[in-house]
């Protein structure tokens, strides 16, 4: 009976983790993106705070990708929920608006 090497498993992990990892990265970046633009209807002081928030965030994500984590998944779901749910708060509390 033969069984691969574990090497060759291993290798297939971090061949599906390195996937996993670049479409983490690149939606992080897509709600990076969002938070810039947030200051079409966001003042400058929201839009500061959910840059500081989207690089904490973006720093989670880092860590968790050094540790081989697929909960990296979740940092940019995380981070585009809280800006969005800030977005809809501060439009129907503050009256932002575009």
């Amino acid at each position: 009976m033969h069984h691969p090497s574990p090497a060759v498993r291993h290798g297939g992990s971090l061949v599906l983790f390195v996937v996993v990892a670049a479409c983490a990265a690149v939606a992080q970046l897509g709600v990076g993106y969002l938070s810039l633009i947030s200051g079409l209807a966001a003042p400058p002081w929201a839009v500061a705070l959910f840059l500081g928030w989207w690089a904490v965030m973006t720093y989670i994500g880092v860590r968790l990708m050094l540790h081989r984590s697929y909960w990296v998944l979740l940092v940019p779901a995380v981070s585009l929920a809280t800006l969005f749910s800030a977005m809809v708060t501060g439009g129907a509390v503050l009256g932002w608006r575009a």
